[in-house]
């Protein structure tokens, strides 16, 4: 080996080692993730102990959320209390909280925390499995579940054209509200307004009001 000392180059001069099958190699072929079915989904449900962890798929995912905390049932529970009576008044439709069977289209099912389904007629209708198309659809954000929530299961219902879905964190006190074609959530602080079609009234929620009552060490109304 020798060195090149001319201005500006220090390069050393040396056969490069040559490996009779460097010529052969390739890149490793790319490992594509599982792509889960309906079939297989619903046996991981029937199989697990209660009714957690939660099993839902999106196009071959399969997403697995842990078991929710205290304040994440507390929200929706008390949501659950301001929203039954505004649908009773309207006629429009009942809560049902997850886990549920909820399919929306081939490859999906999903198991929302808190869901809104019609009532034809004002009257409960027939119990089906899985549940019909709901009116609203409501996460309320956990640490397992924020990736899922925002993204994977928001753009699934945006495709399928859930007329409202609300992401509720209750870290920042806020709701975050999407429609079909929205591009960006609108996320409200202050009043949330819900008016399904049909209704003759809308239903409003005290947002600042609905986080304060339900903070840890407040009092029970």
């Amino acid at each position: 080996m020798t060195l090149d000392y001319r201005p500006g180059c220090i390069v050393a001069h040396a056969e490069l080692p040559y490996h009779r099958g460097a010529e052969q190699l390739k890149s490793m072929p790319s490992i594509q993730p599982r792509r889960w079915t309906v079939n297989e989904v619903a046996r991981l449900v029937d199989e697990r102990p209660g009714y957690t962890p939660r099993y839902e798929l999106v196009d071959g995912e399969l997403l697995v959320t842990s078991a929710p905390t205290s304040r994440h049932q507390r929200i929706l529970v008390q949501l659950s209390f301001r929203l039954e009576p505004y649908l009773r008044e309207q006629g429009i439709g009942e809560i049902l909280f997850g886990p549920v069977d909820l399919r929306l289209s081939p490859g999906t099912r999903f198991e929302p925390d808190l869901c809104v389904v019609p009532t034809p007629n004002g009257r409960f209708a027939e119990a089906v499995d899985p549940i019909p198309r709901p009116l609203l659809i409501c996460e309320a954000l956990s640490p397992s579940s924020v990736r899922h929530d925002r993204f994977t299961k928001r753009r699934a219902f945006q495709r399928d054209r859930i007329a409202e879905y609300w992401v509720v964190d209750g870290d920042a006190g806020s709701v975050e509200v999407w429609h079909p074609d929205d591009v960006c959530a609108a996320i409200i602080h202050h009043r949330l307004t819900w008016r399904p079609e049909s209704c003759t009234a809308p239903f409003e929620l005290d947002v600042k009001e609905f986080f304060a009552s339900i903070a840890d060490g407040a009092p029970l109304r």
